[in-house]
């Protein structure tokens, strides 16, 4: 067995062993929980935590973008023999900063201040730490010292050293440090920007203005969705840690989106209306449509071999091809994402027999409309693609405000979305973004929403390039196809929200869509169909009259000599 197998087995069996609780220490557990139970308040103890792991349902789809692939910053990777190899880094960022401290302090100030604030500290963490206090004094000392000169060398042309100057190292850093299970407590470095000043009056004050004017610029240049906000120094103050402070950077309050104007009024529904039945009713355009519909009705009843052809041939395999389609195609295809929900739910009514599809069709009462608005697929994100979009008129504009500004102007038939920076790091920081918002955020998951909507306007690299060239998207991955990509792996929501402002731009986009689409089709009708009822009336009753005279004769004289062959008809003395 080679040398690189025994390290393997060896790290799988640590990480085994860590994971069932063989490393347990059951004295320091009960100790703490003593001492917790006699200093700490209810209050402090049910503090709500700010650092969470990931739910499971999101790492599945991606972990390399949610697990730290070369820092581990805090106590929840610290742990990782993988991570191990990059402490030299760290510790060279420690040395760096102890010189910054004044009075010729040692680093070991820095490490007692932090002992003073271990409950502090250990607050922020979902997790109980199984960490002693000198242990994660000593680790979070180190990693605040080396993300906080990373922070201030961010982009800096007179740096020098190999994880601030080299981009690759930089996104890597970036990347890691943006991880929702990677975060540190922002009072960290408030710790250590107070040893840069002798005086402790001036410390405070000049602490808080060193890390707002870092964080200042760092969250604005990692932000993938540009905005005109600010970064104020209170914003700095009541945030745990950097993701949230980002999070927070770029949803604004909730009752910003909340549509306010909307009352009571139901909103247009979410499928696709171009071809529903309350938009296209014959009976509205058609004077003698009842005549009609009862000839059509009597027609088909009629239980013969001409008719059965006729209804198998043009109702029951089209729609049995139609319902064999991918739904990626039934989704995105106008006609037939209005009929999906409609030729889903007859199939599945039915068994395989052709003959039990036709009969379910004549059912009498069954409304299409209730059937498509009450499908599953209505209850999810419906909206065309932005070359679908664009074909039908719709402008795409950028919003100055970030996610605030998303909104569809029917009259300029101008949807604005925020501008969005596409490049190495954005994948990792909207996922873990959107994975502190389902466990941290109790209100709307406005970002996932917005995630979503991204999601179900690109598909391919055209609809990238129309958002590149209407100044929404600024690509910096190789390729359109690479940034479409990106997109649609992008996972949805862990529990279902609803954020009145996106939502009602995506229905108000769905209703233009949808009365350009009634508008031509009803034209079309009018032209081609309703001028014509007379012929149709007049068809219906001479087939009428012929399928009934064919019946007759059929039923007198054997047919199956003449038309066996083109209708099927079984032979005499077979089973029919």
């Amino acid at each position: 067995m080679s040398l690189s197998e025994l390290q393997e087995r060896a790290r799988f069996v640590q990480s085994s062993a860590a994971s069932a609780g063989v490393n347990f220490d059951e004295e320091r557990w009960l100790r703490r929980v003593q001492r917790s139970m006699e200093k700490e308040a209810a209050e402090a103890l049910g503090a709500a935590a700010k650092v969470f792991d990931v739910p499971r349902v999101l790492r599945q789809t991606r972990p390399e973008a949610y697990l730290p692939q070369h820092f581990a910053l805090g106590p929840y990777h610290c742990n990782k023999p993988e991570l191990r190899d990059m402490e030299r880094y760290k510790l060279a960022a420690a040395k760096r900063a102890e010189k910054l401290f004044a009075d010729g302090q040692k680093f070991e100030h820095l490490v007692q201040r932090l002992l003073l604030a271990q409950d502090k500290m250990r607050a922020p963490y979902h997790r109980f730490l199984e960490l002693s206090d000198q242990t994660l004094a000593w680790m979070m000392a180190i990693d605040t010292c080396f993300l906080l000169d990373f922070l201030e060398s961010y982009h800096r042309d007179e740096v020098t050293d190999m994880v601030s100057s080299a981009t690759n190292w930089i996104n890597a850093t970036v990347r890691d440090a943006m991880m929702l299970e990677n975060q540190l407590p922002l009072f960290l470095f408030s710790q250590a920007l107070a040893l840069r000043h002798p005086t402790a009056d001036q410390a405070a004050a000049a602490a808080a203005d060193a890390l707002h004017a870092v964080l200042g610029r760092f969250i604005k240049e990692v932000s993938p969705i540009k905005t005109t906000a600010e970064l104020v120094v209170a914003d700095v103050a009541k945030h745990a840690h950097m993701l949230e402070l980002l999070y927070h950077f770029l949803v604004p309050d909730a009752s910003v989106f909340d549509d306010s104007d909307s009352g009571d009024r139901e909103p247009p529904p979410m499928v696709p209306e171009e071809f529903t039945i309350d938009m296209l009713d014959p009976s509205q355009h058609l004077p003698d449509y009842d005549k009609v519909k009862q000839a059509c009705v009597q027609v088909s009843s009629l239980d013969m071999a001409p008719v059965r052809f006729l209804k198998k041939n043009l109702i029951t395999r089209p729609m049995s091809v139609a319902s064999s389609l991918p739904g990626t195609i039934m989704r995105k295809v106008p006609v037939l994402s209005a009929v999906a929900p409609l030729v889903t739910k007859l199939l599945t009514m039915t068994s395989s027999s052709p003959a039990d599809v036709e009969s379910k069709l004549m059912l009498k009462g069954v409304s299409l409309g209730s059937i498509i608005v009450n499908s599953p697929l209505a209850q999810e994100i419906m909206i065309p693609s932005v070359s679908t979009l664009a074909r039908w008129g719709i402008r795409f504009v950028p919003a100055p405000e970030g996610i605030a500004g998303i909104s569809f102007d029917a009259a300029a038939a101008t949807l604005s979305l925020p501008i969005i920076t596409l490049d190495a790091n954005t994948e990792v920081v909207l996922r873990n973004l959107v994975a502190y918002e389902a466990v941290a955020v109790r209100g709307a998951l406005v970002l996932a929403r917005y995630t979503e909507l991204m999601n179900g306007i690109i598909d391919t690299a055209k609809d990238v390039k129309i958002l590149r060239q209407s100044g929404v998207v600024v690509n910096r991955l190789k390729s359109d196809k690479e940034a479409a990509d990106m997109w649609n792996g992008m996972c949805r929501a862990t529990r279902l929200s609803k954020v009145p402002r996106l939502d009602a731009a995506i229905r108000e986009v769905n209703a233009h869509r949808s009365r350009r689409a009634a508008a031509r089709a009803q034209k079309l009708l009018k032209k081609y169909v309703f001028r014509s009822w007379r012929i149709l009336t007049l068809l219906a009753a001479v087939v009428l009259l012929l399928m009934t005279a064919m019946q007759t004769f059929c039923s007198v004289y054997p047919c199956n000599r003449w038309f066996g062959s083109v209708f099927q008809l079984p032979q005499a003395g077979g089973n029919r």
